[in-house]
């Protein structure tokens, strides 16, 4: 009985044969999505009721004692994980590597880790450029996040707008191989 055949390993287009194969790094990627939860905490913070209130503009809703401010704030950190997070997916999709599962799953690891931090960074700026906050009477009078299920956006959004990317290119080279096929047979 023979053994069976082993796939020789993936390599580049221009790696000669017998050339180890290079991983590109991916740890700038992961660097940089982690590394925007900085800003996005900050924008968080300027746009949303309780912080710099730059968004609604209404005096009402800048208080933290103000429980109607309390969803939009926690809606714009939202908002801004979603375009987040699409962003990525479509700069992942573009990326020559972008395919592999690895990268995804490290794109969407970062994600969370990012979110983690924008959250951070924006309670932190409510307390240092924030004004002082009584909260005896309950936490979410100070600048923070009432709902933490939108830590989950960030991530969420990589993964799904990443197959929503991948379905609409599949879907556009099956066109483009039916209209070829069609062009062949005279239609």
């Amino acid at each position: 009985m023979t053994q069976p055949a082993t796939a020789p390993p993936v390599r580049d287009h221009d790696q000669p044969d017998g050339a180890p194969v290079s991983i590109r790094p991916s740890w700038p990627w992961v660097a940089g999505i982690i590394g925007a939860g900085i800003p996005a905490g900050l924008l968080w913070w300027f746009l949303a009721p309780g912080g710099m209130n730059l968004l609604s503009g209404k005096a009402a809703l800048a208080s933290g004692t103000n429980t109607e401010g309390w969803l939009p704030r926690d809606l714009v950190l939202a908002g801004l994980f979603v375009f987040a997070g699409c962003l990525v997916a479509v700069l992942l999709s573009g990326r020559k590597d972008g395919g592999t599962r690895r990268m995804l799953v490290l794109s969407v690891a970062a994600g969370g880790a990012a979110a983690v931090l924008a959250w951070q960074t924006g309670v932190l700026a409510g307390l240092w450029l924030g004004q002082p906050q009584d909260t005896s009477a309950n936490a979410s009078v100070a600048f923070s996040l009432r709902s933490h299920t939108v830590l989950v956006l960030w991530p969420a959004a990589v993964a799904a707008g990443y197959f929503a990317l991948r379905v609409i290119s599949l879907l556009g080279k099956s066109e483009d191989a039916a209209a070829g096929q069609d062009a062949r047979q005279g239609y």
